[in-house]
């Protein structure tokens, strides 16, 4: 194969990071994880170098790059807990936009021109129309969602003023894990629903919450568009590639194009575990939309992406098992 140039990445110790710097190291680049290690770990980082640094740390930005001079930036470190964002947003508008303020002068001072941003579907707020395209108004209801809009706007005025190429992947719901096993979600993830399932059919938590059981949806509760985190981190390959041929910068959703229910997933885990998932059914939370579903045709025709993993069962059976090693391997310690 043929050896490739450095590839920053930010936030390359988490979950979602973490796969794409082995997508990376198959594709023939060197990974260069920058992370700070507060939600990321260092056990996943195993394909390249580490730098712990912070990303408003602009003096330790500044080193690395000079150290590796990269070819692009894979922009992942930010806070991602929707709740928390709304009872702590100065956190998130600190370190994901101010934090990404700082990647981008870093990028520009040291004459880097290519950056894959990690952004979500939250910053389209609630859906006015079922599948969500890349033209749908961007009106985020939380300080996550803001943020993560305010990022992808700066890029297009960093784009504007200095010639910038930046892509912007808009996550819809990312999900189970490295198909190999070698990594998987981590435990800051819980907050997940297939995560927090598992959790209840291996007997760590007592039951499944469902929030909302009356939403105009086939069994009344929320449905959602999971994609596999290894073809979440395949986009990131494609998008790098797609930079480097001279593509113009733009963003893309990333969704199987599927909903599923909570009580789909649910079934889905207990058909893979053999166990009975204990249920507690509650009201709706403020702000859940019944649907969130992603029209990803855009991606599939610039970068020429495809969904690998398209099966709701075989996603959550990837993260049962990663759940069930990794579980095993704490039991023995």
């Amino acid at each position: 194969m043929k050896i490739k140039g450095n590839i920053i990445v930010t936030g390359g110790a988490g979950y979602i990071g973490s796969h794409t710097c082995k997508a990376l190291a198959a594709s023939g680049y060197t990974p260069v994880v920058y992370d700070n290690l507060s939600n990321g770990h260092f056990e996943a980082v195993k394909w390249g170098p580490l730098e712990q640094g912070d990303i408003l740390d602009r003096k330790q930005l500044d080193s690395v790059l000079k150290k590796y001079e990269p070819e692009c930036i894979l922009h992942f470190a930010a806070y991602t807990a929707v709740g928390e964002s709304m009872q702590e947003p100065g956190k998130f508008y600190r370190n994901n936009v101010m934090g990404s303020l700082n990647i981008l002068e870093a990028m520009q001072e040291n004459h880097i021109d290519k950056i894959v941003f990690s952004s979500t579907c939250a910053i389209y707020g609630m859906p006015e129309k079922i599948p969500l395209a890349e033209d749908h108004p961007q009106n985020p209801i939380n300080p996550y969602g803001a943020s993560k809009a305010m990022t992808e706007k700066m890029l297009v005025d960093f784009a504007t003023a200095y010639g910038m190429k930046t892509i912007s992947l808009r996550y819809f719901n990312a999900a189970g894990a490295d198909p190999e096993k070698e990594i998987g979600a981590s435990h800051h993830l819980m907050t997940h629903i297939i995560p927090i399932v598992i959790e209840a059919a291996l007997g760590e938590r007592p039951f499944v919450e469902i929030y909302g059981t009356d939403y105009p949806t086939p069994d009344g509760t929320g449905v959602r568009d999971y994609i596999h985190v290894s073809d979440l981190a395949n986009a990131h390959i494609l998008a790098l590639e797609y930079l480097k041929n001279g593509g113009a910068s733009t963003a893309f959703n990333l969704g199987s194009g599927a909903g599923h229910s909570v009580y789909d997933v649910i079934r889905a885990v207990e058909k893979v575990s053999g166990q009975t998932v204990n249920v507690k059914e509650g009201p709706r939370r403020p702000g859940d939309a019944s649907m969130f579903v992603a029209k990803s045709d855009y991606a599939q025709k610039k970068l020429g992406w495809k969904v690998r993993y398209d099966d709701l069962e075989y996603i959550v059976k990837t993260a049962y098992e990663w759940h069930k090693n990794r579980r095993a391997a704490k039991n023995k310690e």
